[in-house]
């Protein structure tokens, strides 16, 4: 089978595309025939040796895959050959093939192609289990999206306004902006050429947001921080800006707010049982179009390096797929 592999920890355009040998079904794992495989900010971590995982070398980059079960392994009692899944692997989604534990698995819907939960499977979920999990949003409140026209960002701007909460979006562009406004955004804020601080404090009338959402880090942090409503929530969600900033830990004092860390991979095996849950929530308010997610692009698998390229300089809008 065809692999798009990491051979040595560098930019995507050290990706090359490569057969190897078809992967068997483990103990507890499934082999899927991939039919699309979402790309997010991680996989741009992960081929550089970044990334809070490690894969030994080589390795094909690739998290969120969508497919067809063609083999089942020892131990595996909910899924069966011919089954429609999607879910979050970690990596080795940019292949025709992926052995992946039964447990990481969510049954497509009949009415879902495989690109829609492709793109869904990491951003819609990281975003919900922020929100709803860590954040506990409340129907009402205040909520902040930094880098919202990115994957995890958007998501949380559509996802926040679902939830009852009035939406503000930071972004760089106007043109990201203006999507962000299309997805639910109340308000929006361009960092690039607007004061982040001043234009918090206009639009909540000094009183700050309620919840912060940071997949983002580096300068804006600590002004989000800084902007927090009394016993606000501000969420670490990763640091696509490349810096992780350091936080004077007195502003948690003063504000009486609460620094949560937010790690979708780590919840989603350590509970996967609430993690199905919340994927069933997701893909409920999909079916009944209440989230429509953002797709800009697809990409066939050669040129999966050239997708994770587009997002490392920032250049997408929403989610890209690579389909197989």
């Amino acid at each position: 089978m065809k692999a798009l592999l990491c051979k040595e920890f560098g930019p995507a355009d050290k990706l090359v595309l490569e057969d190897i040998a078809a992967p068997e079904a483990g103990k507890g794992q499934v082999v899927i025939e991939v039919k699309a495989c979402g790309v997010n900010f991680p996989d741009t971590l992960i081929i550089e040796g970044k990334y809070q995982f490690k894969p030994d070398l080589p390795f094909a980059p690739g998290s969120d895959i969508a497919g067809v079960v063609t083999k089942v392994g020892e131990g595996v009692t909910r899924t069966k050959v011919g089954d429609r899944v999607f879910g979050v692997a970690g990596w080795g989604g940019f292949a025709e093939e992926i052995a992946v534990d039964e447990t990481r698995l969510i049954p497509i819907p009949d009415n879902l192609d495989f690109v829609t939960p492709a793109a869904i499977a990491m951003t819609y979920a990281t975003s919900y289990h922020a929100l709803k999990d860590r954040a506990k949003i409340q129907s009402g409140e205040t909520l902040l999206v930094l880098g919202a026209a990115g994957g995890v960002g958007l998501a949380a701007v559509e996802l926040g306004k679902l939830m009852g909460a009035k939406v503000i979006a930071a972004a760089s562009t106007d043109e990201k902006l203006a999507v962000c406004r299309q997805f639910g955004a109340d308000e929006t804020i361009n960092y690039s050429s607007e004061d982040l601080k001043e234009r918090l404090k206009v639009l909540t009338g000094g009183r700050g947001v309620d919840v912060v959402y940071d997949p983002v880090g580096g300068p804006y942090s600590e002004i989000a921080l800084r902007n927090t409503a009394w016993e606000g929530r501000f969420l670490v969600v990763g640091f696509s800006n490349g810096e992780i900033p350091k936080i004077p830990l007195n502003l948690a004092l003063l504000k009486g707010c609460s620094i949560v860390g937010v790690f979708f991979g780590a919840f989603s095996l350590r509970d996967p049982k609430s993690s199905a849950k919340n994927f069933g929530q997701i893909l409920s308010w999909i079916n009944e179009g209440q989230l429509k997610p953002l797709i800009s692009a697809t990409y066939p698998l050669a040129q999966a390096g050239e997708a994770i390229q587009a997002i490392a300089e920032r250049k997408v809008t929403g989610k890209v797929v690579v389909v197989i």
